[in-house]
Parts: structure tokens; C-alpha cells; sequence
């Protein structure tokens, strides 16, 4: 197991596309440590270089991915001072699969048990205004509302306690995320 203070590791979860990213860069911007979602950069790697581990060709793979590198940022973390944020956690890596019907690997499984984070998980709500498609991100806004309910329920599983961040713009919603990581 990863020994450090789990009350220094802050997830900032949800669905696609309801402003987890954009937050991340304000806390960064701010001088909080962060770490940015792995699956963004997975598939930009992967349409690169014509690998297939990508979330509508080979589900599994990319979650393999995702939850390497989600594992060595958690572990990177340990070096850093003060809060650090992390966009999406391993227990995403969960509610992916799930999301998918696809089965949680043992190791995967006793990751999410054993590596905590902060108690509170911060969840950005489903917000139809400020949801967009991309190259990336090809799920519709009901995907990523059931995404988000998945993510949801799969933290609360977990033991954490989720938190909505309220709508609004970044700086308040920064401002609510430091004040309830910092109790």
C-alpha cells in the first residue's frame, strides 16, 4: 500500500464534460498540484500512433490504461506538498468498466480498496450547458449523465462521500472544492 496522509488527495470526479478539466487547470493555475485525466491523454496517444486500446474499440485496454497511469499518479502524489488534485481517481477506473459490463479485475478491485483518497469526492453535476462533443469525448449528454450516477454510486461503494460542486463559474467552484478538501 501507498503510505501518505489519503486526506491530501483530492478527487475531482464526475461524467465527461461537466467542467472536471477545466476546474483541474484553475486549481493548478492557483498553485495546487494536480494531475490531469488519463483518458484524454490515452486516446490521444493511441489515435497517434494507430493503437486500438481506445474506449470504442477496446474497452478493456483502455481501462488497463487508465488504471496504470492513474496508479503512477497516485503514487507521484506522494512527492508533492499540501492538497493535490486528481481528475477522476481509481475508483473511476471501476465505474468504467461497469459502465461497460465488463468485469473489475481482482487487482483493479483491491487498487481501489487500498489506495485512498480524501473522504469527499467532488462531483461535477450533469450541466447541459457547458457539455460538448469532441474527437475524445463521443458520448451523448445522457451517457454522461448515467456515467456520472455510475461514478456516483461506485465511490459511495467505496466509502467515500460524494460532494456536488455547485454550477457556477470556476472561480467559485474552486473556491468550494478547497473549502471542503481543506476540513
Amino acid at each position: 500500500m501507498l503510505h501518505s496522509d489519503p486526506s491530501r488527495y483530492c478527487i475531482l470526479s464526475g461524467g465527461p464534460g461537466m467542467g472536471k478539466t477545466t476546474l483541474i487547470h484553475h486549481l493548478t493555475d492557483l498553485g495546487y498540484a494536480s494531475f490531469p485525466e488519463s483518458g484524454r491523454a490515452i486516446i490521444r496517444q493511441q489515435q497517434a500512433t494507430g493503437g486500438q486500446a481506445l474506449p470504442w474499440q477496446d474497452r478493456e485496454a483502455f481501462a488497463r490504461l487508465m488504471f496504470r497511469q492513474t496508479l503512477i499518479d497516485r503514487k507521484e502524489a506522494m512527492d508533492k506538498q499540501g492538497l493535490v488534485f486528481f481528475d477522476r481517481g481509481l475508483p473511476d477506473v471501476i465505474g468504467y468498466l461497469e459502465f461497460c459490463g465488463l468485469p473489475i479485475p481482482p487487482e483493479m478491485e483491491a487498487a481501489a480498496r487500498d489506495y485512498r483518497y480524501h473522504r469527499l469526492v467532488a462531483l461535477t453535476p450533469p450541466w447541459p450547458g457547458i457539455y460538448t462533443k469532441d474527437p475524445e469525448r463521443r458520448q451523448t449528454f445522457e451517457e454522461a449523465v448515467a456515467t456520472y450516477h455510475m461514478i456516483q454510486q461506485v465511490y459511495i461503494r467505496y466509502g467515500y462521500e460524494p460532494v456536488v460542486v455547485p454550477k457556477g463559474d470556476v472561480r467559485h467552484r474552486a473556491a468550494f472544492v478547497i473549502a471542503c478538501m481543506s476540513r
